[in-house]
């Protein structure tokens, strides 16, 4: 077995250059965190991008930053923070869920995996803030896509194609992200008590309004306290995020509150609760500690609490919701997957995406880890793969 931890460019290339001529496939990896999603590898042979690590180019008044693939998401945070900003997209970690140390995530991942937190209603994924990658094909063949300004593609976005592939196409060497300002207030209105299904309306109600919620997420009954220390306790959170400006901010919960009066008792979170309450959503936190079947289900909002309903009928199941409800998180307490089960479910309320996330590796092994695609899709994608990896050199099987 070999591994390779290269630390520029040129000697990643270098080492998949050898791995084509050798038709030695590669497991590539950063810092692991996200090792334990997919199916398992098989390969003798592992690129470690750990080493290819640093930050490129940051104009904070240019809002761009770049960085090694290899360098780690938290400390690009540490640093957008030290001057007012943010990924705005906040993406995820999968660390705790995984049962590893959090904040081993590296930015090239964030891509790969096109990571995104609850923000993602008002601001996107990571592939809606990326401006321009250096990557490596599964040919050997180094490449680029994009810039470091927002305007910088005509044609095909090979940088947008890149993202979600968990690097089966391409190995990024640089990625460069548009960053934002962060905001100066935060305060959360948490409806209480609320059933899913009123949850699913209420959040509907706000984020038709002209308040501007930036997230919503139902954290159904002893659910809630387990997020920000207890502090919520075990009655049913309805979370909508207000951000912005101090008055601005005032004045849009205001506005929450008179809208929803009817709906249930209203609380006003902020300062470092709110913080803490959607960062542990973001992470979601509710399901770390345990080796549980979990499953991450993304479908259209309406639909979300008819589906666990169902299922709940047919197995037990625990969930919360994010997203107004489009991102649904199943933990299967009987401790198996049950896929077919799932996605039988999910298919007949109205269809979307089950992944999972969280199970051993000869469940993995077993089972389509990824939502299995229509065929038209499926054959885009061999095509794609075909074009950029046609040796299945790079993570081969991982996702299907």
């Amino acid at each position: 077995m070999t591994t390779f931890t290269p630390t520029s460019p040129a000697e990643l290339l270098s080492a998949v250059q050898w791995a084509v001529a050798e038709e030695a496939p590669l497991e590539i990896v950063g810092h692991g965190s996200k090792r334990a999603i997919g199916r398992p590898l098989q390969t003798e042979n592992t690129l470690d991008l750990s080493k290819l690590t640093g930050v490129t180019l940051y104009e904070p008044a240019e809002l761009v930053l770049s960085a090694r693939a290899g360098t780690p998401l938290a400390q690009i945070e540490k640093l957008l923070a030290e001057n007012g900003q943010q990924l705005a997209f906040e993406p995820m970690d999968y660390a705790r869920l995984l049962g590893q140390e959090p904040g081993n995530g590296t930015i090239g991942g964030v891509l790969a995996a096109n990571l995104s937190g609850p923000r993602r209603l008002k601001a996107g994924a990571a592939r809606d803030h990326i401006l321009g990658i250096h990557a490596v094909s599964g040919r050997g063949e180094a490449f680029k896509s994009g810039g470091r300004v927002v305007k910088n593609v005509t044609g095909y976005d090979l940088s947008k194609a890149m993202a979600g592939s968990w690097g089966t196409l391409a190995v990024f060497t640089d990625v460069t992200f548009k960053v934002l300002p962060a905001a100066e207030t935060e305060v959360t209105l948490a409806v209480r008590g609320l059933l899913d299904d009123n949850a699913a309306a209420a959040m509907s109600l706000a984020l038709g309004s002209s308040a501007e919620v930036s997230s919503a997420a139902h954290l159904p009954e002893r659910i809630a306290a387990r997020v920000a220390d207890g502090m919520l306790g075990n009655e049913a959170a309805t979370l909508l995020r207000v951000e912005g400006f101090g008055p601005s901010v005032t004045y849009r919960i205001g506005a929450l509150k008179e809208l929803l009066r009817h709906a249930g008792p209203l609380q006003e979170i902020a300062g470092e609760t709110s913080e803490a309450i959607w960062r542990d959503v973001r992470y979601c936190v509710p399901f770390a500690g345990s080796d549980k079947p979990l499953w991450r289900v993304s479908m259209a909002p309406a639909d979300g609490h008819a589906m666990v309903m169902a299922l709940r009928m047919q197995s037990a199941v625990e969930v919360f919701y994010d997203w107004q409800g489009g991102l649904i998180w199943l933990s299967m307490e009987m401790g198996e997957p049950e896929d077919q089960l799932v996605r039988a479910a999910v298919k007949h309320f109205g269809g979307g995406h089950a992944t999972l996330v969280r199970a051993a590796p000869p469940v993995r092994a077993a089972v389509p880890v990824f939502e299995p695609q229509p065929p038209a899709l499926a054959a885009l994608a061999h095509r794609l793969k075909a074009e950029f990896d046609p040796s299945q050199i790079l993570n081969p099987g991982r996702m299907a």
